[in-house]
């Protein structure tokens, strides 16, 4: 492998070594002087030559004639020309103006790593950019689940009314086969999941990209129903910080402050945020419906910028939380006999991260990812205690080249994790491992100026086996308006008991691995067409029909016994998940809107009737309508229908729609004040039914398919001190 490897690494290098003509161009933006990443240069005369900035916006254009004229392009800026001569060796630097008539359009993605434009990518991905974060900070500050949950095909799926939790479900399938990534490196799985994308804020967030379907070949097999990267904000040479304060009519409080700046060799980005959560007890019926919550998150990055050629950070997150939940008597401490049912969960996550690349030479670039996390859970009920740990890391070493019209990344990477519960509080379960290592190797190859093709695989090795995974993906620009992309792409699950289930389970209930328990193995595909229209710089047009289709063989089901606990065993035929997801993006002027529909048809082929997957709604729209006075109002509405939902005793939930509004008035260019409605129709699952069956002593509660607490009113207060 390490012969290969490095066979590899110096064919790249020795054909990198006999470019000639190469002419450097540093991009940058005007105003703060920091580095702009996947800027486009390409020549006026040959517009097939073009090359894309990197990391620190540093390009390498080919002249091959005496002189020429070159054009510098990046989206929210505007375009900029450049003369250059075959025999200039000097370094150009190029300095780019903001157009504002653009600048909210966000179109590229780091989650392919060819830094594309979003709609020239080979891969589908959405993008929620730094408009998005900047609006979401002052809605829902706490965390970014509810934003996900407005994108068409995801579902937020609560699992505990007790603490809170939830899943990001992605074209029907379960939590577990959605991929969570931060900057490209794994983030929750297992035990460590629980309460895993509750804990990231949106403030600290530059964009969030979304990738449907299968996705293995760069981030490893669990990438099955989609990935999900939350990608950091960078400190630039301008100081950028911002500061929410909010409150809520059910009660909860948030504070949260970032600052970023960077200088000549070194820079820093640092997020800080308390939230404070009273108990609420929406439905009264004696139990709480959102916990009592005391949650502190802190988030240093330092950046070391020993070149203009290289880059190295150095980060740590640290989230220490305290939510408590059950009888609404027992949570304040005075429980008694008729009151016992609490549940409090002590959580605390410290993550490391490490960041390097290199930029070898004018195609070549090194880079290195590292990640160490410890998550820490103490659970206390008033019938058990239970206090476990959970340690993940990831490494990554890779190259990436650009040769011709081929961009190749080649790499190997090591992924794993030690769930240990206490010595004084065994479980059933009992200690869990799971270790990998892979190499994998993507092409993106530009066939003609219009088409792309992508092909990937990937090898990896664990303790259940050795995987192949290949993956092929095609993208056509028919003209100006039509784009077409296809794609075909396997993945793998390996078992693990402490993965998210549709309701939570109390782990002293969850039953350990058999010892014939194996792998699940899928396939999916996807094809797509894109229709865009621009005209006038201040209108467009954007429409996605996509169609899908995943089989996941042998797969690891979870099924509740007659006693309680819930064991497992894979299943003989595949599940099936197929449908298609359309969406369509407006823009008039100061108006826009977003329209979304999902319609999916998921079964488990593993039974001989009702083969429908529970809680999996077949039908689900999304809208959202904006206008925005500039630098004055912002004025928003959203609603979303969910279509009814099978129980798993086969009856059918209702359908519901949610609605949401928001008015923003700003104060000149540093303050902004936000009032905001979340279910505004008030759609409570208590509303058609008991959420729990049983006695308020001992609540057994049901699978949970609407939302529980209710209508609420927040009032943000934003300062934005830099702000020009």
């Amino acid at each position: 492998m390490k012969r290969i490897a490095l066979l590899i690494y110096f064919s790249i290098i020795s054909i990198s070594v006999f470019a000639q003509n190469k002419t450097k161009i540093v991009v940058k933006d005007a105003e703060n002087g920091s580095p702009i990443v996947g800027a486009t240069i390409f020549s006026r005369i040959n517009r097939q030559n073009a090359v894309q900035s990197d990391k620190n916006g540093l390009a390498v254009f080919n002249t091959k004639i005496p002189a020429d004229t070159l054009e510098v392009t990046y989206v929210g800026y505007q375009n900029q020309l450049l003369l250059i001569k075959q025999s200039d060796t000097s370094t150009h630097t190029v300095l780019l103006k903001v157009d504002h008539t653009t600048l909210n359009e966000v179109t590229i993605v780091s989650s392919t790593r060819s830094n594309e434009r979003i709609e020239n990518a080979t891969t589908k991905v959405e993008v929620l950019g730094l408009e998005e974060m900047n609006e979401e900070s002052t809605v829902k500050p706490a965390n970014v689940a509810s934003i996900l949950g407005d994108i068409s095909g995801v579902q937020i799926q609560q699992s505990s009314a007790t603490s809170g939790n939830v899943n990001i479900r992605v074209l029907g399938l379960d939590g577990k086969y959605t991929q969570m990534l931060r900057d490209g490196m794994p983030l929750f799985d297992g035990f460590s999941g629980g309460f895993g994308v509750l804990s990231i804020p949106p403030l600290d967030l530059k964009q969030l990209e979304l990738i449907k379907g299968s996705s293995s070949t760069l981030y490893g097999g669990g990438a099955i129903g989609g990935l999900v990267n939350f990608i950091s904000k960078k400190p630039g040479f301008k100081p950028d910080a911002s500061f929410v304060l909010n409150g809520s009519t059910l009660k909860e409080f948030n504070l949260n402050g970032y600052y970023g700046q960077r200088w000549k060799n070194v820079g820093l980005t640092l997020f800080a945020g308390q939230t404070l959560q009273h108990e609420v007890d929406a439905d009264k019926d004696g139990l709480s419906d959102l916990p009592n919550l005391k949650s502190t998150l802190i988030h240093p990055v330092l950046f070391f910028y020993p070149s203009e050629q290289s880059s190295i950070s150095l980060g740590w997150s640290g989230n220490f939380e305290k939510r408590i939940g059950g009888d609404m008597i027992a949570i304040k401490h005075k429980g008694d006999s008729d009151h016992p049912y609490f549940e409090e969960n002590k959580l605390s996550r410290n993550t490391f991260t490490l960041m390097a690349d290199d930029r070898l030479n004018p195609n070549l670039t090194a880079n290195i990812k590292a990640t160490l996390s410890n998550f820490n859970r103490d659970i206390y009920t008033n019938t058990y205690n239970f206090s476990g740990s959970q340690l993940d890391y990831y490494a990554e070493g890779s190259l990436s080249a650009t040769l011709n019209k081929h961009f190749l990344i080649v790499g190997i990477n090591a992924v794993g994790n030690s769930f240990k519960p206490s010595a004084n509080t065994p479980v059933p379960v009992g200690n869990f491992n799971n270790n990998t290592i892979g190499i994998f190797a993507q092409d993106n190859w530009r066939i003609l100026e219009n088409t792309k093709l992508e092909t990937g695989l990937r090898l990896d090795h664990n303790d259940y086996g050795t995987y192949l995974l290949p993956r092929i993906a095609l993208f056509h620009q028919l003209n100006e308006l039509w784009g077409f992309r296809a794609g075909l792409g396997t993945g793998y699950k390996t078992p693990n008991p402490l993965t998210p289930q549709n309701k939570d389970f109390d782990i002293i209930n969850i039953d350990a691995l058999n010892a014939n328990a194996g792998t699940e193995k899928s396939l999916g595909a996807n094809i797509e067409g894109n229709f865009k229209l621009e005209w006038d710089n201040a209108h467009s047009l954007f429409i996605n029909q996509a169609f899908f289709i995943t089989s996941i063989k042998h797969p690891f089901i979870g099924y509740e016994q007659a006693n309680g606990n819930l064991s497992f065993f894979n299943a003989a035929k595949p599940i099936v998940t197929k449908g298609f997801d359309t969406y369509i993006q407006f823009k008039l002027e100061d108006w826009e809107v977003y329209l979304g529909y999902t319609f999916t048809d998921e079964k488990r082929t593993y039974l001989s009737s009702n083969q429908f997957m529970p809680y999996t709604p077949k039908n689900r729209a999304a809208s959202t309508l904006v206008y925005e006075v500039e630098n004055e109002w912002r004025f928003g509405i959203e609603a979303s229908y969910n279509g009814i939902q099978y129980r798993d005793d086969y009856t059918k939930t209702h359908d519901y729609v949610f609605m949401a509004g928001m008015i923003e008035k700003k104060f000149g260019p540093k303050f902004s004040l936000v009032l905001n409605g979340e279910n505004l129709l008030d759609k409570r699952q208590s509303k058609y039914e008991p959420v729990y069956t049983g006695s308020i002593k001992n609540p057994d509660y049901k699978v949970l398919w609407a939302p529980i607490d209710g209508r609420v009113i927040n009032l943000a207060l934003k300062f934005t001190p830099f702000a020009k």
